[in-house]
């Protein structure tokens, strides 16, 4: 059986310990929210997930949100059109890792360090003042083009993989997601309600991997839907320990 935490209320202010401006580069760090449009309790996790990818709260920090809709809540009555099977397996894959009892939405995870209540602005903010202090792989995407029938390219490149590290091995995913995304629910939990989302994945696909010590640099490619706007659509690329532990880094662009 699914148990289902319930968010904490939104809190509209970013609270962080600190705030002051950092003189080096951000940090860029990822936020994974697990969520659907058939729980009651996502919409207000929804909105910080917006307001974190908006105003970039966190000094030192380069916040890159992730929306992954899981599909167990489509049987109650309302099917998230966004969801897919492999957002709710991407969650349980997080659920054994972390040694939790079952899956939740909402569930916020960044970095792939550290999960909790999606709706709780103060934990977000303590998750990413950890993962800054983790060293970072610098990645970067170059070169993106739409072809006409719809294939996204994208070179993506990677620093080395620190020899120094304790990490062995380590997977490069390339994902595409919308900007911007919303809904008229018409039943279930959130029935009557227009629901907005940012940072919405269409595809999150393993384009490669890089053991200890050496880099990746490699021309991807990736099928996204025919009728997706690609005004509206950002790419992202992050490396992640093998295993789905830890993110090591991950950088964005706009598709155009």
């Amino acid at each position: 059986m699914l148990a289902i935490v319930f968010a904490s209320l939104f809190v509209s202010a970013f609270v962080s310990a600190s705030d002051a401006p950092r003189s080096e580069a951000p940090a860029p760090v990822l936020v994974e929210l697990f969520t659907s449009e058939g729980c009651s309790s996502c919409p207000p996790a929804d909105a910080l997930l917006q307001q974190l990818d908006r105003t970039q709260p966190v000094g030192g920090a380069q916040l890159i949100v992730l929306s992954e809709h899981v599909d167990y809540w489509n049987h109650i009555g309302w099917t998230d059109p966004y969801s897919s099977r492999f957002f709710s397996d991407r969650q349980s894959a997080y659920t054994e890792r972390f040694g939790l009892s079952s899956v939740y939405t909402p569930e916020m995870v960044v970095d792939g360090t550290t999960e909790f209540v999606g709706g709780d602005s103060r934990l977000a903010s303590q998750a990413v003042e950890k993962a800054l202090a983790l060293p970072k792989v610098a990645i970067r995407i170059s070169s993106i083009s739409l072809d006409a029938s719809k294939t996204l390219q994208a070179h993506i490149d990677t620093d080395a993989l620190p020899e120094t590290s304790k990490i062995r091995k380590a997977d490069i995913y390339l994902v595409t997601a919308l900007n911007y995304a919303e809904s008229q629910v018409l039943r279930g939990e959130n029935g009557g309600r227009r629901l907005t989302h940012v940072g919405v994945v269409q595809t999150l696909t393993k384009v490669g991997s890089l053991e200890v010590g050496k880099s990746f640099s490699q021309i991807v490619h990736v099928k996204i839907d025919s009728r997706t706007d690609p005004a509206n659509l950002r790419v992202i690329a992050f490396m992640q320990q093998t295993g789905q532990k830890r993110v090591l880094g991950v950088a964005q662009q706009r598709a155009q």
